[in-house]
């Protein structure tokens, strides 16, 4: 039963798999394992180059005019939790279906060039490594610089963090973000193509806009957060099991996974205790703790009980940790298009 290439192109590794089975890829243009081969290959090149440059029109400013436009609209009077959901699953949807629809019909190269620019976009990696290295780099000179850098990549409030606070805020969005910014669009990608990597940064965009338990956002943000705990929860277990296992290879300290096992689960979040428990584990160091948000207190638990002052050679190891695991997600994969 012979179907069309382009459908695969924007499909999961167990259509491709399927369609192996039947001997039903098509023979025109870029198709099968290649279709998304090339767009996660030459796209993470990109990004490992050259990050998110200013000057181009980013899909998450748009994402986040949409979550605004909405938000400032609907999130008042009753049944906010009812539209709230409602807005989050028309947006992740519209995203899905557009790029899937987009996919489709364009001809195979200008399908290869779109998915390029998708998986471009949604990977951070490269970004994440150089505002966190540069929140290190300014602290040490300036602390309300640093706070001011900190406050790049951080949802709390940064106007009274100590520079050791400052260090801290990084190291732990460095872990989250490789997370939310690295592992979790890779799998998406693997399971449901270039869609489902866009969609899921409409999920994590939501979730970083919406998804409070302040006053405001309590309600018209829950389904965006609890949206978000789902699509990260795997990503989420994966990144710390591969930081571990990175990690170990090196210096055999397997004992980290009763370290994650113990921490992983007390954060406040169903998912970020892993892969920060996982950094915190790593560097022997002290994470989490009370937090301000949008001016409101946040009790947080503490993973690990070592609260040691963190340095210049820690954040250089949280990068190198960082970098391998992002490499070690694209090979993998980058193998089981070529496998399965």
């Amino acid at each position: 039963m012979p179907v069309d290439s382009s459908f695969f192109f924007s499909s999961p590794l167990w259509i491709i798999a399927e369609s192996e089975r039947l001997g039903s890829f098509a023979t025109v243009g870029i198709s099968g394992e290649w279709g998304l081969l090339l767009p996660l290959l030459v796209g993470w090149l990109l990004d490992l180059l050259f990050g998110d440059p200013q000057w181009l029109p980013h899909p998450v400013v748009w994402f986040g005019k949409a979550i605004a436009f909405c938000e400032r609209k609907l999130n008042h009077g009753s049944h906010r939790k009812f539209k709230g959901a409602i807005v989050a699953v028309i947006l992740i949807a519209s995203v899905f279906i557009v790029t899937w629809f987009l996919m489709y019909y364009l001809p195979p190269f200008g399908r290869v060039g779109v998915g390029i620019l998708i998986v471009f976009f949604c990977m951070a990696g490269h970004t994440l490594r150089k505002e966190v290295r540069m929140v290190f780099e300014v602290v040490d000179k300036d602390l309300e610089a640093g706070r001011r850098q900190v406050a790049r990549i951080v949802g709390r409030d940064t106007s009274e963090l100590s520079a050791q606070e400052v260090r801290t805020a990084a190291l732990e969005t460095l872990a989250e973000n490789l997370s939310d910014g690295v592992v979790a669009p890779l799998f998406w990608f693997a399971l449901l193509g270039v869609p489902g990597m866009l969609a899921y940064k409409m999920v994590n965009t939501l979730d970083s806009m919406i998804g409070y338990k302040t006053e405001r956002y309590k309600d018209f943000g829950c389904w965006a957060a609890r949206i978000d705990d789902v699509a990260n929860y795997i990503p989420a277990r994966l990144t710390a099991l591969l930081m571990i296992l990175l990690h170990a290879l090196f210096t055999f300290r397997f004992s980290l996974f009763t370290f994650v096992c113990k921490y992983g689960p007390c954060h406040a979040s169903p998912n970020s205790g892993y892969p920060e428990s996982a950094l915190a584990g790593i560097l022997d160091c002290q994470f989490g703790g009370p937090h301000y948000y949008f001016g409101q207190l946040f009790e947080k638990p503490y993973i690990g009980i070592n609260p040691r002052l963190l340095t210049t050679a820690d954040m250089r190891l949280s990068l190198r940790i960082s970098f391998l695991v992002e490499m070690m997600a694209v090979v993998i994969i980058l193998l089981a298009l070529f496998t399965i």
